[in-house]
């Protein structure tokens, strides 16, 4: 294998209020997002991120709020989700995102991104396809990584 699986770098979970998952977050567990919110236009969601603790690489937690009403997560609450708050994906930070997109088209994994893409915070991610694993999994591989290239 070209690549390695470094940790699972986030949850990510679906809601139709970010601000109000935001300020729950606060009042029951005293949290704070661990990044400014970030919206991503090119995939019509706002996200935010939030870190058990800022002294661990602990797995993350990634809200995703649609900014229009047709958008991806906005689509995924209704269709696939019944209207609620929900699961929507698990990332897998990697040391190399080409190499792995590379090593998986050449063992014919459907994917949804082919290239990798710019997401939250400047990270490159790319979604395999449910059909690969039956559920959603996102790549990412985060700026600073040992073969990150802007």
């Amino acid at each position: 294998m070209a690549f390695k699986v470094l940790t699972v770098d986030h949850v990510g979970v679906a809601v139709k209020d970010l601000a109000k998952i935001k300020q729950q977050m606060k009042d029951i567990f005293g949290l704070e997002p661990s990044l400014p919110d970030e919206t991503v236009e090119e995939q019509h969601v706002t996200t935010s991120f939030f870190k058990p603790s800022a002294q661990t690489e602990a797995c993350e937690l990634e809200f995703l709020g649609s900014t229009t009403p047709d958008g991806p997560i906005a689509r995924f609450i209704e269709k696939a989700n019944n209207g609620k708050n929900g699961f929507q994906h698990v990332a897998l930070r990697v040391d190399d995102i080409e190499a792995a997109l590379a090593d998986l088209q050449a063992k014919e994994v459907p994917l949804i991104d082919k290239k990798f893409r710019v997401g939250a915070g400047g990270c490159h991610i790319a979604f395999l396809h449910p059909k690969a694993t039956g559920l959603l999994l996102e790549l990412t591989e985060r700026p600073g990584g040992p073969s990150f290239k802007k």
